[in-house]
């Protein structure tokens, strides 16, 4: 394998990085060279990576679900795919265009692991193109409710692991907004969420607090922590769900916390999207 020569004033880069790849997906210069904006998105794209390195490590399917211009999933082919005999990266996109020009990069770059379907989420549940199972079902900043499709399918599949960065979400403080006068009334906690903002920032809050209690009443174990600093993006919460051996106990009580956390925030319309 020809050696590459990685640019001395961009040393983020990890060995073994195609720096073609980073070229296609503009990250870097056709010269070689990082600007601020990019440098900050490779940054945050390494560190994702590094969650999910480990849960390739057995892996035969990744799902990249709302794949957009698949940056993500190029990186973890080139770094964690390529060189192992197996493996397999499929980036679903709602979006042909999209769909069309990863197909063409990864025929240039030689990915012949990677695939790309243009669909939709129902037709992903249900694609002859797409296994009855996965390992491992991703969703890198996938806004309002696609993060929830994103996990209906990891669901479906029977993903082993769920990887998720949710974006932003209105729903929930559609609802909260929407039952507000009705809550006022009733009870104090409701002052949680009496001023605008806060029933913006609360809404955002217990959707991803929702999505937890979702995953653990479906067996998974759940770690939530941060993606990036403050510094590189407003919306770095971090989501991990790992199947575990079942504890049936504990998938009850993630499930009635739910429904009482809907009923508490007077928002029970929602819990077909969160307690399935």
């Amino acid at each position: 394998m020809k050696k590459q020569n990685i640019p001395a004033e961009i040393p983020e880069i990890r060995p073994g990085q195609s720096i073609e790849l980073l070229k296609e997906l503009h990250i870097l210069t056709r010269d070689g060279k990082l600007n601020q904006d990019t440098r900050r998105k490779l940054k945050q794209v390494y560190h994702l990576v590094q969650f999910i390195e480990p849960l390739l490590a057995e892996a035969e399917t990744l799902v990249d679900h709302g794949a957009g211009k698949s940056y993500l999933g190029f990186i973890l082919y080139d770094l964690c795919i390529k060189n192992r005999a197996i493996g397999e990266i499929i980036g679903i996109e709602s979006r042909p265009e999209l769909v069309d020009k990863s197909r063409e990069l990864a025929a240039r770059l030689g990915f012949e692991r990677m695939r790309f379907l243009a669909c939709t989420v129902e037709d992903s549940l249900t694609s002859a193109e797409l296994p009855d199972r996965v390992d491992v079902v991703t969703a890198l900043h996938a806004c309002n409710t696609a993060t929830d499709d994103a996990i209906r399918f990891a669901l479906t599949k029977e993903a082993r692991h769920v990887v998720l960065v949710p974006c932003c979400q209105a729903e929930v403080a559609a609802a909260m907004r929407a039952g507000k006068n009705d809550a006022l009334a009733q009870k104090p906690l409701s002052e949680l969420w009496r001023h605008p903002i806060h029933t913006r920032e609360l809404g955002s809050h217990l959707t991803n607090v929702l999505r937890c209690l979702l995953l653990e009443s479906h067996g998974y174990d759940v770690t939530v922590t941060e993606l990036v600093g403050w510094e590189h993006s407003m919306k770095n919460e971090l989501i991990i769900a790992s199947k575990a051996a079942a504890k049936k106990g504990r998938q009850t009580i993630a499930r009635e916390r739910a429904e009482a956390i809907l009923r508490e925030f007077n928002i029970e319309e929602l819990a077909a999207r969160f307690t399935y």
